[in-house]
């Protein structure tokens, strides 16, 4: 996950724009000063002395912007509880960045994690970031997740302004997580005045743009930003989103005893592990569902589209019949399809989004083809995730991919 990889990952990807993440870290800061370099305003590019080829070719697409981004962890007390809050922040320049992690090293110690936990309230980070430039963006991230989130089960609000005070009125955003999606979102009034952004919360290479933001702007920091305060579709067209059961916090469960419920089921058993009698993680379905005051598939009268997607290794090996995780290697037949379609595609978004079936099946299997195609209707089978375990995810039943496989030896 250095500089190097993210840019060649981003063109592998088809992302125009890339979060650098981790800018509290003084190492991480001091190299994003040394290889990248300014590009538009507010956005910046890989030096040319660091650049790596991409599959052979994505090199002469396009060359990817990183933006300045970052990740706080806010524990602290309020309201008699303790509250464990997660919040991502947008920067415009390296001087800002700088004076942040000034106000925040007083506070705590930013070398001991990419993502630095500090005993410091929401609303006074919020305040330090707009200080340091009233540019900052702020956004709660992952705001369902159960432990260190904005509406989380375990530590949360109920509220943006319970979360912030006064300050809420600066707070332009709220990331979905991967455990939601917009449609859960729209349950909630009080979000209407928020843009739902979507961010892949990437821990490695091949997971990044799991779940990205798609924009019809200028290239500039300010002008996405606008884009996400003003809420246009015109300029902020649609968020990219994991299927929501394949997050780790979908459901209710506990994960020690393999117990995953859905809420009706969480509720017949006094919200507590049927196995051990302890109480249940509760998941983002049911906190929803706990702080809506709309019904299921309401839809605000203005609002951001969303599509469900799957990244393409998942979609490969799922429809080859192949185990494994993009984390830990794919068997070799996923990757080999893999690069034929981002070498005959373009790039993993043109792939999943925009080529025909006609243009898919020139270029891969026609099982891979039909398994992209059935992601894009949402044909899909999942077992939710909970309690920190992923959702298992199927696109073809085994009877499919036989029938499929038997169809393309026929033609």
């Amino acid at each position: 996950m250095v500089l190097e990889n993210l840019d060649k990952w981003a063109k592998i990807k088809g992302i125009n724009v890339l979060g650098t993440g981790d800018l509290t870290h003084p190492l991480w800061l001091k190299e994003i000063k040394q290889k990248l370099e300014p590009a538009e305003p507010g956005l910046f590019k890989l030096k040319k002395q660091y650049k790596v080829d991409s599959f052979g070719r994505l090199e002469k697409d396009f060359e990817p912007r990183f933006m300045l981004t970052g990740e706080i962890s806010c524990i602290y007390s309020k309201g008699g509880k303790v509250r464990r809050v997660h919040h991502l922040y947008l920067v415009p320049d390296i001087e800002t960045a700088e004076k942040i992690n000034t106000q925040l090293s007083f506070i705590g110690n930013l070398k001991s994690d990419g993502r630095p936990i500090l005993g410091l309230d929401s609303k006074e980070f919020l305040k330090i970031c707009l200080e340091a430039s009233p540019e900052v963006m702020v956004i709660p991230a992952h705001a369902w997740t159960p432990w260190f989130s904005i509406f989380g089960s375990k530590s949360g609000f109920d509220s943006i302004e319970e979360c912030f005070d006064e300050y809420s009125k600066s707070i332009y955003a709220v990331e979905t997580g991967l455990s939601s999606d917009p449609a859960m979102n729209w349950r909630l009034s009080q979000l209407d005045k928020v843009a739902l952004v979507s961010n892949s919360d990437s821990h490695s290479l091949t997971r990044i743009g799991r779940e990205a933001n798609v924009f019809d702007v200028e290239l500039s920091y300010a002008d996405i930003i606008e884009a996400i305060k003003s809420r246009d579709p015109k300029k902020f067209l649609f968020t990219i989103e994991f299927f929501p059961e394949e997050g780790k916090y979908h459901y209710d469960g506990h994960r020690l005893c393999k117990v995953s419920l859905s809420p009706e089921q969480t509720k017949k058993h006094n919200f507590l592990c049927p196995q051990c009698r302890r109480p249940l993680t509760i998941g983002v379905l049911a906190r929803v569902d706990q702080l809506a005051d709309r019904p299921e598939g309401f839809k605000p009268s203005r609002l951001i589209l969303y599509k469900n997607s799957i990244p393409l290794d998942q979609v490969i090996a799922d429809s080859l019949g192949m185990a494994g995780t993009g984390n830990t290697g794919w068997p070799k037949a996923v990757v080999q399809e893999y690069e034929k379609l981002i070498k005959g595609g373009g790039n993993e978004f043109k792939v999943l989004l925009d080529s025909t079936k006609e243009e898919l099946n020139s270029i891969t299997l026609p099982q891979i083809a039909e398994g992209i195609m059935k992601v894009r209707e949402g044909a899909v089978h999942i077992e939710p995730g909970y309690d920190g375990e992923y959702g298992k995810i199927k696109i073809f039943t085994a009877n499919e991919i036989e029938n499929i496989s038997k169809q393309a030896s026929l033609l």
